[in-house]
């Protein structure tokens, strides 16, 4: 999700609430303690010099029941941010406290909440590094297969 759709949403939201992949909601009384742009510049393994950016909110929850955030709120932190660091309509990811470590996610909204998605690695350089992208296709007929299932016919 790009910047741009989640103030479109928020403007519309009375109230905010976020899903991780498996179903769960993260606490009511969660925090937005971060809203940044994070640069990422780096060599893949085909040798190509790269430059990621996206904006960067991270999600908090501790014992403090009393506050909740609210659209409008969350809204103007966005548009301070904005304004401090000229921020373009980039890609959403957040981060969040998992049991063991801190989770990347990339961000959907379902129309209630927002969805908090499964962020995969990849190789950038499928071809220097000898990776089809696609599973080759053979025919059965040039295998060498027999169509009877005969004992001794090698099929089994």
């Amino acid at each position: 999700m790009k910047l741009s759709e989640i103030k479109n949403h928020l403007n519309k939201l009375e109230t905010i609430s976020f899903q991780l992949p498996n179903g769960e909601l993260v606490s009511s009384h969660f925090h937005v303690t971060e809203v940044g742009k994070v640069t990422k510049n780096f060599i893949d393994c085909g040798g190509k010099v790269r430059n990621e950016e996206v904006i960067n909110f991270q999600l908090w929850e501790e014992n403090d029941y009393d506050h909740r955030l609210h659209p409008e709120k969350l809204l103007n932190i966005i548009k301070l941010s904005e304004k401090m660091f000229n921020f373009s309509d980039l890609e959403i990811e957040v981060e969040y406290q998992g049991k063991e470590t801190i989770g990347k996610y990339g961000l959907d909204f379902d129309g209630k909440n927002f969805l908090l998605t499964s962020k995969i690695t990849a190789c950038l350089a499928l071809d220097a590094c000898g990776i089809t992208s696609e599973k080759p296709k053979i025919k059965i007929s040039e295998l060498g297969v027999s169509n009877s299932c005969e004992p001794n016919s090698g099929c089994c």
